[in-house]
């Protein structure tokens, strides 16, 4: 009798790689953009650089705050996703606000 074999697209680690795979994307756009908007200089570079810094600091902060809640979850999994879909969420509104420009 064959084995059966696990169904890889139940695993969550499947969607948890699918979705670094788009926070990886997105990430890349938005340091494309920020690097045109720092590039051009002046006042506006100069506050992108800094929103820059202050954003990373509150989004790793606001994270360390989730875990110590245990606010992402009870495995590795849900933790991983949790952590993918909160990053996610910060690049993805910085790619839509440096796109308009």
């Amino acid at each position: 009798m064959a084995r059966a074999r696990a169904n890889t697209w139940a695993s969550p680690w499947v969607s948890v790689g699918f979705e670094a795979w788009r926070l990886g994307l997105d990430a890349s756009a938005v340091i494309g953009l920020r690097t045109l908007k720092i590039a051009q200089g002046g006042a506006s570079g100069a506050a992108e650089a800094q929103l820059m810094v202050r954003e990373k600091l509150e989004a790793g902060a606001a994270l360390g705050v989730m875990a110590l809640g245990g606010r992402l979850g009870a495995t590795p999994a849900s933790a991983s996703a949790r952590t993918l879909a909160h990053y996610r969420r910060k690049v993805s509104a910085n790619r839509r606000r440096l796109a308009k420009g």
